[in-house]
Protein backbone atom coordinates (compact mmCIF):
# COMPACT_ATOMS: atom_id res chain seq x y z
CA UNK A 1 0.00 0.00 0.00
CA UNK A 2 2.87 2.87 1.24
CA UNK A 3 3.93 2.51 -2.50
CA UNK A 4 1.21 3.48 -4.76
CA UNK A 5 0.63 6.94 -5.24
CA UNK A 6 3.72 8.38 -4.32
CA UNK A 7 4.74 11.86 -5.00
CA UNK A 8 8.27 12.70 -6.20
CA UNK A 9 10.06 15.86 -5.98
CA UNK A 10 8.95 16.92 -2.65
CA UNK A 11 10.70 19.18 -0.23
CA UNK A 12 11.38 18.22 3.29
CA UNK A 13 8.89 20.97 4.73
CA UNK A 14 6.59 19.15 2.15
CA UNK A 15 7.19 15.24 2.84
CA UNK A 16 6.89 16.72 7.21
CA UNK A 17 3.82 18.27 6.56
CA UNK A 18 2.40 14.77 4.67
CA UNK A 19 3.79 12.73 7.42
CA UNK A 20 1.87 14.67 10.04
CA UNK A 21 -1.37 14.47 7.99
CA UNK A 22 -1.04 10.76 7.52
CA UNK A 23 -0.43 10.22 11.23
CA UNK A 24 -3.50 12.74 11.87
CA UNK A 25 -5.81 10.51 9.55
CA UNK A 26 -4.70 7.19 11.04
CA UNK A 27 -5.44 8.28 14.33
CA UNK A 28 -7.78 10.49 14.49
CA UNK A 29 -9.97 10.31 11.49
CA UNK A 30 -10.21 6.48 10.11
CA UNK A 31 -11.05 5.28 13.92
CA UNK A 32 -13.99 7.11 14.22
CA UNK A 33 -15.04 8.36 10.48
CA UNK A 34 -17.92 5.52 9.87
CA UNK A 35 -19.61 5.74 13.02
CA UNK A 36 -20.09 9.83 12.92
CA UNK A 37 -20.90 9.32 9.05
CA UNK A 38 -23.78 7.49 10.00
CA UNK A 39 -24.91 9.94 12.45
CA UNK A 40 -24.77 12.47 10.19
CA UNK A 41 -22.69 13.96 13.06
CA UNK A 42 -20.43 17.27 12.27
CA UNK A 43 -16.68 16.17 12.80
CA UNK A 44 -16.12 19.16 15.36
CA UNK A 45 -12.94 17.38 17.40
CA UNK A 46 -11.36 16.61 13.75
CA UNK A 47 -12.16 19.98 12.61
CA UNK A 48 -10.60 21.46 16.01
CA UNK A 49 -7.82 19.01 15.63
CA UNK A 50 -7.25 20.35 11.72
CA UNK A 51 -6.55 23.78 13.03
CA UNK A 52 -4.56 22.76 15.71
CA UNK A 53 -2.11 21.66 13.12
CA UNK A 54 -2.83 25.36 10.45
CA UNK A 55 -4.29 23.86 8.13
CA UNK A 56 -6.93 26.18 7.55
CA UNK A 57 -3.98 28.42 6.83
CA UNK A 58 -2.11 26.06 4.89
CA UNK A 59 -1.97 28.00 1.53
CA UNK A 60 -2.58 31.56 3.02
CA UNK A 61 0.64 33.62 2.97
CA UNK A 62 2.91 33.83 6.01
CA UNK A 63 2.02 37.44 6.07
CA UNK A 64 -1.23 37.00 6.87
CA UNK A 65 -0.58 34.42 9.61
CA UNK A 66 -0.32 31.16 6.81
CA UNK A 67 2.06 28.52 5.88
CA UNK A 68 2.23 29.85 2.58
CA UNK A 69 2.42 26.36 1.10
CA UNK A 70 1.52 25.53 -2.74
CA UNK A 71 -1.49 23.97 -4.68
CA UNK A 72 0.47 20.78 -4.34
CA UNK A 73 1.14 20.88 -0.77
CA UNK A 74 -2.64 21.27 -0.33
CA UNK A 75 -3.73 18.49 -2.80
CA UNK A 76 -1.46 16.04 -1.41
CA UNK A 77 -3.23 16.80 2.17
CA UNK A 78 -6.63 16.39 0.83
CA UNK A 79 -5.49 13.50 -0.29
CA UNK A 80 -4.59 12.12 2.43
CA UNK A 81 -7.64 13.34 4.50
CA UNK A 82 -9.97 11.94 1.75
CA UNK A 83 -8.44 8.53 2.09
CA UNK A 84 -9.69 9.16 5.89
CA UNK A 85 -13.42 11.14 5.34
CA UNK A 86 -14.35 12.41 2.38
CA UNK A 87 -16.67 14.55 4.19
CA UNK A 88 -13.70 15.95 6.30
CA UNK A 89 -11.90 16.95 3.25
CA UNK A 90 -14.98 19.04 2.00
CA UNK A 91 -15.08 21.10 5.40
CA UNK A 92 -11.04 22.51 4.25
CA UNK A 93 -11.97 22.55 0.57
CA UNK A 94 -14.53 25.59 0.62
CA UNK A 95 -12.68 27.27 2.76
CA UNK A 96 -9.43 27.13 1.02
CA UNK A 97 -11.13 28.09 -2.68
CA UNK A 98 -12.77 31.64 -0.88
CA UNK A 99 -9.24 32.05 1.24
CA UNK A 100 -7.51 31.54 -2.72
CA UNK A 101 -10.03 34.02 -4.24
CA UNK A 102 -9.47 36.54 -1.88
CA UNK A 103 -5.37 35.93 -2.00
CA UNK A 104 -5.81 36.25 -5.97
CA UNK A 105 -8.68 38.92 -5.92
CA UNK A 106 -9.16 40.56 -2.87
CA UNK A 107 -7.99 44.33 -2.37
CA UNK A 108 -5.63 44.55 0.02
CA UNK A 109 -7.96 45.87 2.85
CA UNK A 110 -10.45 42.85 2.47
CA UNK A 111 -6.88 40.75 2.24
CA UNK A 112 -5.95 41.90 5.74
CA UNK A 113 -9.64 42.09 7.04
CA UNK A 114 -10.39 38.10 6.64
CA UNK A 115 -7.06 35.83 5.42
CA UNK A 116 -5.28 36.39 9.06
CA UNK A 117 -8.50 35.10 10.66
CA UNK A 118 -8.81 32.79 8.15
CA UNK A 119 -5.27 31.33 8.37
CA UNK A 120 -6.29 31.15 12.46
CA UNK A 121 -9.51 28.66 11.69
CA UNK A 122 -11.68 31.50 13.00
CA UNK A 123 -13.17 32.39 10.03
CA UNK A 124 -14.37 29.60 7.87
CA UNK A 125 -15.41 30.11 4.30
CA UNK A 126 -18.18 28.85 1.92
CA UNK A 127 -18.77 30.02 -1.60
CA UNK A 128 -21.85 29.84 -3.59
CA UNK A 129 -22.68 29.63 -7.25
CA UNK A 130 -25.24 27.05 -7.55
CA UNK A 131 -29.27 27.74 -7.56
CA UNK A 132 -31.66 25.16 -7.48
CA UNK A 133 -33.03 25.49 -11.16
CA UNK A 134 -29.45 25.97 -13.52
CA UNK A 135 -27.21 22.65 -12.54
CA UNK A 136 -24.19 23.48 -14.52
CA UNK A 137 -25.15 26.56 -16.67
CA UNK A 138 -23.70 29.34 -14.07
CA UNK A 139 -24.62 31.90 -16.92
CA UNK A 140 -28.20 31.55 -16.05
CA UNK A 141 -28.38 32.51 -12.59
CA UNK A 142 -31.08 34.55 -11.02
CA UNK A 143 -30.06 35.93 -7.90
CA UNK A 144 -29.77 39.93 -8.29
CA UNK A 145 -27.68 42.54 -6.31
CA UNK A 146 -29.02 46.08 -6.99
CA UNK A 147 -26.88 49.55 -5.92
CA UNK A 148 -28.56 51.07 -3.47
CA UNK A 149 -26.52 53.92 -2.09
CA UNK A 150 -23.12 52.85 -0.29
CA UNK A 151 -24.50 49.44 -0.22
CA UNK A 152 -26.07 46.38 -2.37
CA UNK A 153 -29.21 44.95 -1.77
CA UNK A 154 -29.28 41.23 -2.86
CA UNK A 155 -32.06 38.79 -3.67
CA UNK A 156 -32.16 35.17 -4.11
CA UNK A 157 -32.05 31.58 -3.89
CA UNK A 158 -28.58 29.54 -3.66
CA UNK A 159 -28.15 25.86 -3.73
CA UNK A 160 -25.72 23.39 -2.41
CA UNK A 161 -23.52 25.24 -0.18
CA UNK A 162 -21.13 22.97 1.72
CA UNK A 163 -20.40 24.20 4.90
CA UNK A 164 -23.62 26.59 4.79
CA UNK A 165 -24.20 26.53 8.61
CA UNK A 166 -20.64 26.19 9.82
CA UNK A 167 -19.04 29.07 8.04
CA UNK A 168 -18.72 32.67 8.89
CA UNK A 169 -17.67 33.85 5.16
CA UNK A 170 -19.93 33.05 2.07
CA UNK A 171 -18.12 34.30 -1.45
CA UNK A 172 -21.60 34.25 -3.24
CA UNK A 173 -21.88 34.49 -6.77
CA UNK A 174 -25.24 37.27 -8.40
CA UNK A 175 -26.03 39.18 -11.08
CA UNK A 176 -25.47 43.04 -10.94
CA UNK A 177 -26.28 44.32 -14.58
CA UNK A 178 -25.03 47.54 -12.88
CA UNK A 179 -23.26 49.86 -16.38
CA UNK A 180 -24.55 47.16 -18.57
CA UNK A 181 -27.43 47.80 -20.51
CA UNK A 182 -30.24 44.72 -20.27
CA UNK A 183 -29.11 43.69 -24.08
CA UNK A 184 -25.78 43.62 -22.89
CA UNK A 185 -26.58 41.96 -19.86
CA UNK A 186 -28.42 39.40 -22.03
CA UNK A 187 -25.72 38.58 -24.69
CA UNK A 188 -22.98 38.38 -22.27
CA UNK A 189 -24.02 37.13 -18.83
CA UNK A 190 -20.37 36.34 -17.44
CA UNK A 191 -19.71 40.40 -17.87
CA UNK A 192 -22.85 41.13 -15.69
CA UNK A 193 -21.76 38.48 -12.59
CA UNK A 194 -20.08 39.87 -9.23
CA UNK A 195 -19.02 38.09 -6.45
CA UNK A 196 -19.90 39.55 -2.70
CA UNK A 197 -18.10 38.74 0.76
CA UNK A 198 -20.88 38.02 2.98
CA UNK A 199 -20.39 37.90 6.46
CA UNK A 200 -22.77 35.91 8.78
CA UNK A 201 -23.60 33.75 12.80
CA UNK A 202 -22.67 30.23 11.96
CA UNK A 203 -25.96 28.33 12.37
CA UNK A 204 -29.40 27.83 11.15
CA UNK A 205 -32.52 29.57 10.26
CA UNK A 206 -32.06 33.38 9.71
CA UNK A 207 -28.06 34.24 10.65
CA UNK A 208 -28.26 37.64 9.62
CA UNK A 209 -30.86 40.18 8.59
CA UNK A 210 -32.27 39.22 5.24
CA UNK A 211 -29.89 35.75 5.32
CA UNK A 212 -31.15 32.37 5.83
CA UNK A 213 -29.56 29.21 5.96
CA UNK A 214 -32.70 26.53 6.19
CA UNK A 215 -31.43 23.60 7.55
CA UNK A 216 -28.81 20.88 5.84
CA UNK A 217 -29.73 18.94 3.08
CA UNK A 218 -30.27 14.99 4.02
CA UNK A 219 -28.07 13.51 1.67
CA UNK A 220 -27.04 9.60 0.71
CA UNK A 221 -23.66 10.11 1.38
CA UNK A 222 -21.12 13.13 2.09
CA UNK A 223 -22.49 13.14 5.50
CA UNK A 224 -21.47 14.69 8.31
CA UNK A 225 -20.48 18.10 6.77
CA UNK A 226 -23.44 20.08 6.07
CA UNK A 227 -24.50 21.07 2.80
CA UNK A 228 -27.66 23.70 2.63
CA UNK A 229 -29.47 26.22 0.56
CA UNK A 230 -28.96 29.95 0.90
CA UNK A 231 -31.69 32.27 0.54
CA UNK A 232 -30.79 35.93 0.33
CA UNK A 233 -34.30 38.72 1.03
CA UNK A 234 -33.57 42.09 0.82
CA UNK A 235 -29.82 41.65 2.03
CA UNK A 236 -28.04 44.55 2.35
CA UNK A 237 -24.30 44.13 1.57
CA UNK A 238 -21.71 47.18 1.56
CA UNK A 239 -19.75 48.20 -1.35
CA UNK A 240 -16.68 47.06 0.16
CA UNK A 241 -17.04 43.46 0.33
CA UNK A 242 -17.55 43.55 -3.53
CA UNK A 243 -14.42 41.14 -3.93
CA UNK A 244 -12.23 42.70 -5.88
CA UNK A 245 -13.74 46.21 -5.30
CA UNK A 246 -15.13 46.23 -8.87
CA UNK A 247 -18.31 44.48 -10.31
CA UNK A 248 -18.44 42.76 -13.04
CA UNK A 249 -15.79 39.99 -12.52
CA UNK A 250 -17.28 37.63 -10.45
CA UNK A 251 -17.76 34.96 -13.43
CA UNK A 252 -13.95 34.86 -13.57
CA UNK A 253 -13.46 35.14 -10.07
CA UNK A 254 -15.09 32.05 -9.90
CA UNK A 255 -14.05 30.18 -12.55
CA UNK A 256 -10.58 30.74 -10.77
CA UNK A 257 -11.57 29.40 -7.78
CA UNK A 258 -13.17 26.35 -9.35
CA UNK A 259 -9.95 25.32 -11.61
CA UNK A 260 -8.26 25.38 -7.37
CA UNK A 261 -11.79 23.25 -6.57
CA UNK A 262 -11.05 20.62 -9.61
CA UNK A 263 -8.03 19.63 -8.24
CA UNK A 264 -9.08 19.31 -5.01
CA UNK A 265 -11.63 16.99 -6.04
CA UNK A 266 -9.23 15.11 -7.87
CA UNK A 267 -7.21 14.75 -4.96
CA UNK A 268 -10.42 13.55 -3.25
CA UNK A 269 -10.72 11.06 -5.56
CA UNK A 270 -7.72 9.83 -5.29
CA UNK A 271 -7.90 9.91 -1.51
CA UNK A 272 -11.17 7.89 -1.79
CA UNK A 273 -9.70 4.86 -4.04
CA UNK A 274 -6.86 4.57 -2.26
CA UNK A 275 -9.08 3.69 0.72
CA UNK A 276 -10.98 1.53 -1.40
CA UNK A 277 -8.25 -0.58 -2.27
CA UNK A 278 -5.87 -0.88 0.86
CA UNK A 279 -9.66 -2.62 2.48
CA UNK A 280 -9.90 -4.50 -1.04
CA UNK A 281 -6.27 -5.77 -0.48
CA UNK A 282 -6.84 -6.07 3.32
CA UNK A 283 -9.97 -8.22 2.66
CA UNK A 284 -8.46 -10.31 -0.45
CA UNK A 285 -5.82 -11.45 1.97
CA UNK A 286 -8.06 -12.65 4.76
CA UNK A 287 -11.35 -14.19 3.23
CA UNK A 288 -11.02 -17.78 2.06
CA UNK A 289 -13.01 -19.34 -0.29
CA UNK A 290 -12.54 -23.35 -1.62
CA UNK A 291 -9.59 -23.31 0.65
CA UNK A 292 -7.11 -20.12 0.05
CA UNK A 293 -7.51 -16.96 0.55
CA UNK A 294 -9.54 -15.64 -2.36
CA UNK A 295 -6.30 -13.42 -3.04
CA UNK A 296 -4.22 -16.21 -4.73
CA UNK A 297 -7.18 -16.41 -7.34
CA UNK A 298 -6.37 -15.35 -10.80
CA UNK A 299 -9.69 -13.16 -11.10
CA UNK A 300 -9.14 -11.45 -7.53
CA UNK A 301 -5.31 -10.44 -8.52
CA UNK A 302 -6.70 -9.24 -12.04
CA UNK A 303 -8.86 -6.74 -10.02
CA UNK A 304 -6.24 -5.46 -7.76
CA UNK A 305 -3.64 -5.04 -10.68
CA UNK A 306 -6.84 -2.82 -12.11
CA UNK A 307 -7.66 -0.81 -9.16
CA UNK A 308 -4.05 0.10 -8.00
CA UNK A 309 -3.19 1.41 -11.86
CA UNK A 310 -6.25 3.25 -11.62
CA UNK A 311 -5.45 4.64 -7.95
CA UNK A 312 -1.65 5.89 -9.70
CA UNK A 313 -2.90 6.95 -12.64
CA UNK A 314 -5.13 9.32 -10.91
CA UNK A 315 -3.09 10.36 -8.82
CA UNK A 316 -0.42 11.16 -11.42
CA UNK A 317 -2.31 13.67 -13.28
CA UNK A 318 -3.76 15.02 -10.15
CA UNK A 319 -0.20 15.99 -9.46
CA UNK A 320 0.80 17.20 -12.75
CA UNK A 321 -2.48 19.85 -12.70
CA UNK A 322 -1.59 20.93 -9.29
CA UNK A 323 2.05 21.83 -10.37
CA UNK A 324 0.79 23.50 -13.50
CA UNK A 325 -1.55 26.12 -11.26
CA UNK A 326 1.49 26.57 -8.98
CA UNK A 327 3.99 27.46 -11.94
CA UNK A 328 1.15 30.21 -13.23
CA UNK A 329 0.37 28.80 -16.18
CA UNK A 330 -3.46 28.28 -17.59
CA UNK A 331 -4.39 24.60 -16.24
CA UNK A 332 -8.10 24.61 -17.13
CA UNK A 333 -7.18 21.48 -19.62
CA UNK A 334 -5.35 19.50 -16.83
CA UNK A 335 -7.71 20.42 -13.84
CA UNK A 336 -10.16 19.32 -15.68
CA UNK A 337 -8.89 15.91 -17.15
CA UNK A 338 -7.57 15.24 -13.59
CA UNK A 339 -11.03 15.76 -12.27
CA UNK A 340 -12.73 13.94 -15.15
CA UNK A 341 -10.46 11.03 -14.48
CA UNK A 342 -9.77 10.71 -10.75
CA UNK A 343 -13.40 10.84 -9.66
CA UNK A 344 -14.46 8.08 -12.83
CA UNK A 345 -11.74 6.03 -11.62
CA UNK A 346 -12.71 6.28 -8.18
CA UNK A 347 -15.88 5.17 -8.76
CA UNK A 348 -14.78 1.91 -10.17
CA UNK A 349 -11.93 1.34 -8.00
CA UNK A 350 -14.78 1.56 -4.86
CA UNK A 351 -17.10 -0.61 -6.83
CA UNK A 352 -14.17 -3.38 -7.31
CA UNK A 353 -13.43 -3.05 -3.75
CA UNK A 354 -17.16 -3.59 -2.88
CA UNK A 355 -17.35 -7.00 -5.05
CA UNK A 356 -14.35 -8.12 -3.08
CA UNK A 357 -16.09 -8.11 -0.15
CA UNK A 358 -18.85 -10.10 -1.33
CA UNK A 359 -21.86 -9.67 0.49
CA UNK A 360 -20.05 -8.35 3.41
CA UNK A 361 -19.85 -4.84 1.40
CA UNK A 362 -23.59 -4.16 1.67
CA UNK A 363 -22.87 -4.53 5.95
CA UNK A 364 -22.73 -1.10 7.59
CA UNK A 365 -20.16 -2.86 10.00
CA UNK A 366 -18.04 -2.73 7.20
CA UNK A 367 -16.13 1.07 5.81
CA UNK A 368 -16.60 0.32 1.75
CA UNK A 369 -20.32 0.59 2.33
CA UNK A 370 -19.79 4.57 3.12
CA UNK A 371 -17.39 5.26 0.27
CA UNK A 372 -19.54 3.58 -2.08
CA UNK A 373 -22.16 5.95 -1.26
CA UNK A 374 -19.53 9.03 -0.83
CA UNK A 375 -17.88 8.22 -4.47
CA UNK A 376 -21.06 9.23 -6.39
CA UNK A 377 -20.69 13.17 -5.59
CA UNK A 378 -17.26 13.20 -6.95
CA UNK A 379 -18.81 12.54 -10.35
CA UNK A 380 -20.72 15.76 -9.93
CA UNK A 381 -19.04 18.31 -7.40
CA UNK A 382 -17.29 21.13 -9.66
CA UNK A 383 -19.05 20.45 -12.71
CA UNK A 384 -19.73 16.84 -14.15
CA UNK A 385 -17.75 14.87 -16.19
CA UNK A 386 -19.66 16.46 -19.36
CA UNK A 387 -18.72 19.75 -18.11
CA UNK A 388 -15.20 18.48 -18.35
CA UNK A 389 -15.29 16.78 -20.81
CA UNK A 390 -16.84 20.05 -23.11
CA UNK A 391 -13.71 22.10 -21.47
CA UNK A 392 -11.46 19.29 -22.50
CA UNK A 393 -12.59 19.24 -26.02
CA UNK A 394 -12.22 23.19 -26.30
CA UNK A 395 -9.03 23.21 -24.83
CA UNK A 396 -7.98 20.83 -26.96
CA UNK A 397 -9.35 22.31 -30.19
CA UNK A 398 -7.65 25.30 -28.99
CA UNK A 399 -3.89 23.93 -29.17
CA UNK A 400 -4.27 21.38 -32.22
CA UNK A 401 -6.26 23.95 -34.10
CA UNK A 402 -5.96 22.98 -37.99
CA UNK A 403 -4.15 25.03 -40.29
CA UNK A 404 -5.82 24.39 -43.32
Amino acid sequence: MARLAQTAGLTDVQQEILSTVRDFVDKEIIPVATELEHRDEYPQQIVDGLKELGLFGLMIPEEYGGLGESLLTYALCVEEIARGWMSVSGIINTHFIVAYMLKQHGTQEQKEHFLPRMAAGDVRGAFSMSEPGLGSDVSAITSKAVKDGDEYVLNGQKMWLTNGGTSSLVAVLVRSDEGHSPEEAAAKPHKSMTTFLVEKEPGFGEVRPGLTIPGKIDKMGYKGVDTTELIMDDLRVPADRVLGGVTGRGFYQMMDGVEVGRVNVAARGCGVAQRAFELGVQYAQQRHTFGKPIAQHQAIQFKLAEMATKVEAAHAMMVNAARKKDSGERNDLEAGMAKYLASEYCKEVVEDAFRIHGGYGFSKEYEIERLYREAPMLLIGEGTAEIQKMIIGRRLLEEYRFQG
